[in-house]
């Protein structure tokens, strides 16, 4: 006979007390959204029931409508490709069904309503997967009927529940890691204000040269993509005359291509130059990455998006916030020392 699991089990697995752990399972408040989502994950792993109810602990199903635009999936499978996947399994493990829809660019440009929110699509909340242009956004926000959150961007004008990667953080670190290996000229690539996520790892870079005495140098900061289209793919980085000893990319992809156009004009990458990326992603068509970066949690970026739109459908969120989610530097290839 199988042994029961109590909460003292559960407490044990969690790290937490077993007072944090019943009133998680009993929906009490004073216990974090991330918290309880990982007691509920644990005590259903070890086969937990309650002992005082009919049938054990189950989540409440609901229907996730999850939108995205064209220029996220342009060309090559995408980034977001990968984190609609996450999301899409997750959401299965907590008795959720979701729907992907992807605008076209025609549609974003001409402010179309996307049918998950516009037709009866029965999507108890939405989420919305990279950030639209400006207006678009707007026009969201706007016709909101159900919940929403976004994800892998945030927006300061409005108030909206969102997840992103730690990328003031992780771009410290990775431009940290250059210094401590004898780096002092280094560049950063993106497109500076095209979403917040670049601009916040571009802060990042600036504090790691901060922190060691040096300036960014207005020629050492570097597009990858225009404004308008914001694409990346087929975009020629603007090399400098006065060529740094590395460059910290705000993407992998971006990375990638960088060294291609370095090693076509005759620079040996890490010899002569080294290139660090961010997401910890590349296209399959591009093969096994090698490129030194900050890798992105997708897992629990899509576990706590899950969480807050559920709370949102549910009418018991708070405030909405914006969620950090941390990554880890991976050293691979493409970046070597300097002493």
């Amino acid at each position: 006979m199988l042994k029961s699991v109590k909460l003292a089990d559960i407490a044990q697995k969690v790290g937490v007390s077993v007072v944090t752990v019943s009133k998680a399972l009993s929906g009490q408040k004073g216990v974090s959204d991330e918290m309880r989502a990982k007691i509920v994950a644990v005590a259903d792993e070890m086969g937990y029931a309650p002992v005082h109810a009919a049938k054990p602990y189950q989540n409440k199903s609901y229907t996730i409508g999850v939108v995205t635009f064209e220029t996220y999936f342009e060309k090559f499978a995408s980034f977001y490709w990968k984190m609609y996947q996450e999301l899409a399994t997750r959401a299965v493990k907590r008795s959720c069904f979701s729907m992907l829809e992807v605008v076209a660019g025609y549609d974003e440009d001409n402010l179309v309503i996307p049918k998950l929110i516009s037709e009866n699509q029965k999507a108890d909340g939405i989420i919305i997967l990279g950030k639209p242009k400006k207006d678009y956004l707007k026009m969201l926000y706007q016709n909101k009927k159900i919940p929403m959150v976004f994800m892998d961007f945030y927006d300061d004008e409005l108030k909206v529940d969102s997840v992103i990667s730690a990328g003031f953080h992780g771009m410290y670190r990775v431009t940290d890691y250059l210094i401590k290996n004898g780096h002092t000229d280094i560049a950063f690539v993106g497109t500076i204000m095209y979403t917040e996520s670049i601009t916040d790892r571009y802060f990042g870079y600036c504090k790691a040269l901060m922190e060691n005495g040096m300036e960014p140098r207005p020629d050492w900061i570097i597009k990858d993509r225009e404004y308008g289209s914001g694409s990346i793919n087929d975009y020629e980085v603007k090399l400098p005359n006065d060529m740094p000893t590395a460059f910290v990319c705000n993407n992998d992809v971006t990375a990638y291509m960088l060294i291609q156009q370095l090693e076509n004009k005759g620079f040996r990458v890490p010899q002569d130059i080294s290139v660090a990326g961010y997401d910890d992603y590349l296209y399959a068509e591009f093969g096994d990455s090698k490129i030194t970066t900050y890798s992105v949690d997708m897992a629990e970026m899509s576990r706590i998006a899950l969480s807050c739109i559920i709370k949102r459908i549910e009418g018991t969120a708070v405030s909405p916030t914006v969620h950090i989610v941390n990554g880890s530097l991976i050293e691979r290839e493409t970046c070597a020392g300097v002493f």
